[in-house]
């Protein structure tokens, strides 16, 4: 294994906030939420009514009918995104060797929608006949799948489950792959959670938001914070070997220079905030990986889950390394939280944010509740940005921690 560099060259966002990067960017600056009652199947008879849904998807422009039939909405997010991101990146896949790309994604859990509908087949319809594609397009490595057949990305393929904090293992496991000889991985992640089986399912961690106002109902950090706001979507970057990318004459977003991972050692419960140590353990090793000091990072993106002694559990764990000064900033109150593709989203505006200098305002904070008195961005800031950290934790104890900077030729 070398120590090449990894950088991102190509972005492809598809979420509540926009499809495609810039779309996305606009989005976070303008203030505006994009939460609202769901959409997709009539949500009266659930104590959760409102999501982050993309607005306007049309998969037809990305896939052609026979690959529809055969995948679930999460995959389609993923075949949109890593389009938007090939696109974005400039780069011909044509011209390289196959097994110099691959794809590393992240997965919390697969195909819900098509796998209620097949099950609904056999259970109600007279013949009882599911689709052959269900052994498939519900598993959680379809995605990666889907993808790397549909590009001929044919390097070492990996899927990366941690619910959260996956969508930034996929970077970690990115660079990996880079650092062993592959010049192109696909990275990051998208999400499908609504529909009825899946909102069943998240329901029983009992961290959902109940709120029937989209301006209110998911407020991290803040005083009246009672859980998220599911959503669907995500992000899926190029990451790329730096040489092969100045070769080409690529456009460099930003490196990625380090990562941590921790794990709790217990199974969350209700109330359970997690352990303030570990997830500041975390943020320490990617800083030490990336060999840079806490002093350096310009701007910390949290987990902020909405859960009130989970928000005060990362706010200690951010005081611990990065004292009181630092900027945070997150978005998720506006667009929702959706899971492994929200830390892929949340890496997008990070790298975003170096590019324009400027530090995009967290949604509706006014006063941080009690124990999470952190230096909160609070209106769009220009300030010039070269080190950010981002943060994912996932259900059950997963932390994980991501350091990307401003790409220094």
């Amino acid at each position: 294994m070398t120590r090449a560099r990894a950088v991102v060259t190509g972005m492809g966002v598809v979420a509540p906030s926009g499809i495609g990067a810039d779309a996305h960017w606009k989005s976070i600056l303008d203030g505006t939420t994009r939460l609202g009652r769901i959409s997709r199947f009539d949500p009266s008879s659930y104590p959760v009514t409102l999501a982050g849904e993309v607005p306007e998807f049309n998969v037809d422009d990305y896939i052609t009918a026979r690959l529809k039939v055969a995948t679930d909405r999460w995959t389609w997010h993923g075949f949109a995104a890593t389009q938007e991101a090939l696109t974005d990146s400039g780069i011909d896949l044509s011209t390289m060797d196959p097994y110099d790309t691959a794809v590393a994604l992240a997965s919390s859990s697969g195909g819900n929608e098509f796998g209620q509908g097949e099950l609904q087949a056999l259970w109600c319809e007279p013949d009882g006949q599911v689709s052959v594609y269900q052994s498939i397009a519900w598993f959680y490595a379809a995605s990666v799948g889907q993808i790397s057949i549909l590009h001929q990305m044919k390097g070492q393929c990996s899927v990366l489950v941690a619910e959260s904090a996956g969508g930034l293992d996929s970077f970690a496991q990115a660079t990996r792959t880079i650092r062993r000889g592959t010049k192109v991985v696909l990275a990051g992640g998208t999400e499908g959670p609504l529909s009825p089986y899946a909102l069943t399912c998240q329901l029983s961690t009992k961290r959902l938001s109940t709120g029937t106002d989209p301006e209110t109902a998911y407020l991290p950090f803040e005083p009246g914070a009672a859980g998220y706001v599911a959503a669907e979507g995500g992000a899926v970057l190029l990451v790329e070997d730096l040489d092969h990318a100045r070769e080409r004459g690529a456009d460099i977003y930003g490196e990625v220079l380090g990562w941590g991972a921790t794990h709790d050692g217990r199974a969350t419960r209700p109330g359970d905030g997690g352990d303030t140590g570990q997830v500041a353990r975390a943020m320490r090793v990617a800083l030490e990986r990336a060999g840079r000091d806490a002093a350096e990072v310009d701007v910390v993106f949290p987990d902020a889950v909405g859960v009130p002694e989970a928000d005060r559990a990362e706010a200690d764990a951010i005081r611990a390394v990065f004292g009181d000064e630092v900027p945070v900033t997150t978005q998720k109150g506006r667009i929702g939280r959706m899971y492994q593709g929200g830390a892929a989203v949340d890496v997008a505006t990070a790298l975003q944010a170096m590019r324009y200098d400027m530090l995009p305002a967290t949604h509706g904070m006014t006063e941080p509740a009690p124990g999470c008195e952190l230096n909160f961005v609070r209106t769009p800031t220009a300030q010039r940005t070269s080190l950010a950290l981002i943060n994912a934790r996932g259900y059950d104890g997963y932390n994980t921690a991501l350091v990307v900077g401003r790409y220094e030729g």
